[in-house]
Formats: C-alpha cells, sequence, structure tokens
C-alpha cells in the first residue's frame, strides 16, 4: 500500500531555541592530567587557543548595530535558558567522537590522498547529519506496515535542499551529502584566492538566477580561513533569493577572522565546523590546520 500522506506539515522547531550557550573558558581542546608535563610550544598552543576564543566570544563592531556569534557545543534543550537571539551568528561543533576521530586523521601530514580524502568525506556526513537535525520539514500520515498501520513521519519532498560545495575541496566534504538527505540538488560554485592578496575570485558559477521560496541551502566549504571565500559565496546565495536563516555553512576547520567576517555580514547564520583553530598565518593557511584541503584530496 502506497503511504497516505495527509499533507499535514511540520515545520521544524526552532534550533536556536535548543541551543545551549557554552562559555569560552568551558570550550577546551586539550584534556588536562596531573601526569602531563607541558612543554613551552605546548603551553604557547594552550594559550593561543584561550586567545582566540576570548576572541569569539568578545567580538565588537563599529557599526550601529551589534551583531556577535555563539558556539555551541550540545543540541540538548536548556529550559532555563533564554533562546539565542536571532542577530546572532551561531558556530556549532560538534562534540562527537567520530567527528574528532575525523579531523585528527586529516591533521596528520602522513595521511595519504586517498584516506585523506574519505575521511573528509565521513566528515562531512556526520556534520550534514548534525546541521539538518530540526531543520528539515515533514510530511506525516499512515502507511501499511507488514503487521498494522503505522504513523509515519517523511521528509517533505516539496520543500527543495540544496547543496552548494566551492571547489575543489567542497567536493570532497559533500561527497556523501546525498546519503543523508532524502532530495538534494548540487550546484557547484567555483572560487579562487589569489596567493598574493588572498582576495576571492569566481571562475565557476553553477547557481541557479534564483532559488525557490523557502529552499535551505548547505555551502560546503572545508576550510574558514581568512572568510573571502565563504563570504563571497553566501553573498551569491542572497543575490538569488536565500535568507539568511535559510543557510548552513559546513566546514572542517574554521578560523577567528572567517568567523568574524561571517558574524558581521550574515546575521542569523548557522556554521558547523569539526573544530575551531586558533590562528591563520600571513598565507592565509589555517594554524595548525590541516594544510590545503584541495591538494590533499586530490593529490594535485
Amino acid at each position: 500500500m502506497q503511504p497516505s500522506l495527509m499533507g499535514q506539515r511540520r515545520s521544524p522547531t526552532p534550533f536556536a531555541s535548543q541551543a545551549k550557550r557554552i562559555d569560552h573558558h568551558l570550550f577546551q581542546p586539550i584534556s588536562y592530567s596531573r601526569s602531563v608535563s607541558f612543554t613551552p610550544s605546548l603551553t604557547l598552543r594552550i594559550q593561543q587557543w584561550r586567545a582566540a576564543l576570548n576572541i569569539l566570544s568578545d567580538i565588537s563592531y563599529s557599526s550601529a548595530r551589534r551583531r556577535s556569534l555563539v558556539i555551541v557545543k550540545s543540541h540538548m534543550a536548556a529550559t532555563d535558558e533564554k533562546p539565542v537571539s536571532e542577530d546572532r551568528m551561531l558556530v556549532y561543533v560538534p562534540p562527537h567522537s567520530l567527528i574528532k576521530h575525523w579531523v585528527s586523521v586529516l591533521r596528520n601530514e602522513q595521511t595519504p590522498c586517498p584516506i585523506f580524502r574519505s575521511a573528509m568525506a565521513e566528515l562531512g556526513r556526520l556534520l550534514i547529519y548534525e546541521a539538518s537535525r530540526d531543520w528539515l520539514p515533514t510530511v506525516t500520515g499512515e502507511i501499511q506496515s507488514p503487521l498494522a498501520v503505522a504513523s509515519v513521519e517523511f521528509i517533505d519532498p516539496r520543500e527543495p535542499v540544496a547543496i552548494v560545495p566551492i571547489l575543489r575541496a567542497g567536493l570532497a566534504l559533500a561527497e556523501h551529502a546525498s546519503s543523508i538527505l532524502p532530495a538534494t540538488k548540487t550546484y557547484h560554485l567555483g572560487i579562487s584566492r589569489d596567493e598574493e592578496t588572498l582576495q576571492p575570485s569566481v571562475y565557476l558559477n553553477k547557481l541557479p538566477d534564483k532559488f525557490l521560496e523557502g529552499s535551505r541551502v548547505f555551502v560546503v566549504d572545508p576550510m574558514l580561513a581568512t572568510g573571502g571565500t565563504i563570504v563571497a559565496a553566501v553573498n551569491l546565495l542572497k543575490e538569488r533569493g536565500v535568507d539568511n536563516k535559510q543557510i548552513k555553512v559546513i566546514s572542517a576547520v574554521a578560523a577567528p577572522p572567517a568567523l568574524q567576517k561571517l558574524s558581521e555580514n550574515f546575521p542569523g547564520l548557522h556554521v558547523y565546523t569539526g573544530i575551531i583553530d586558533p590562528t591563520v598565518n600571513d598565507k592565509g593557511f589555517i594554524i595548525p590546520g590541516l594544510g590545503d584541503a584541495g591538494d590533499r584530496s586530490f593529490g594535485t
């Protein structure tokens, strides 16, 4: 028997209302132990992390309207806390052991190209799964199981979901998106960065002239370093009718400069990343990061 969908559409629960704020002093990348003796370099790394997290929690802007971001560690609802303001950009770092595992594989300079690309794809699968939680509208109805009639709930195929990987490294991170999301369209976007000026340049744009009303868009960019590329990508989406709150950014590693630019320009945006690193060097690479994600994914 075919599913009987009664057209009862459920709007996803507002994500921000379920978010828990995480104080920056609780978000530590290193587990301390009495048996551990920190070297000077490791002590410096810890200080860099703390400095970076202080930047994220104390961002101020010269614009008349103050905007900020919140780092979130859990989806669990907090009944004793106020909902996160819609004017704040939300940065979500999933505390999942598998995400930490794949980030660690990607960091290792000894990881060969095929394993690196596979690890990037697995990390993308997990991040997209987390990002789609409570975000996709559903329809309810009844269906005949082998034993009885059952109430069911399906993702509404009438609501468009788009994947926008930023070439070329975004292809690896978005490789398993179709295995997570039941119905999607993929629009490729190629943006290169000038090695001297670090300014972005669009060389391929397969975005539609206009996205359908209500479209939900995942923008997939593994490395959020200086922020130039991801800001250019989100601006292209907004020019085509997509609201900030209808966009979710998926990245493997993010750094404060990119997060600050996104927060300044796109209040209400949601960013999902495997980890936040503290700094970006003068060549625009995240430190410690994982190197050039495109080169390591494709071996060229």
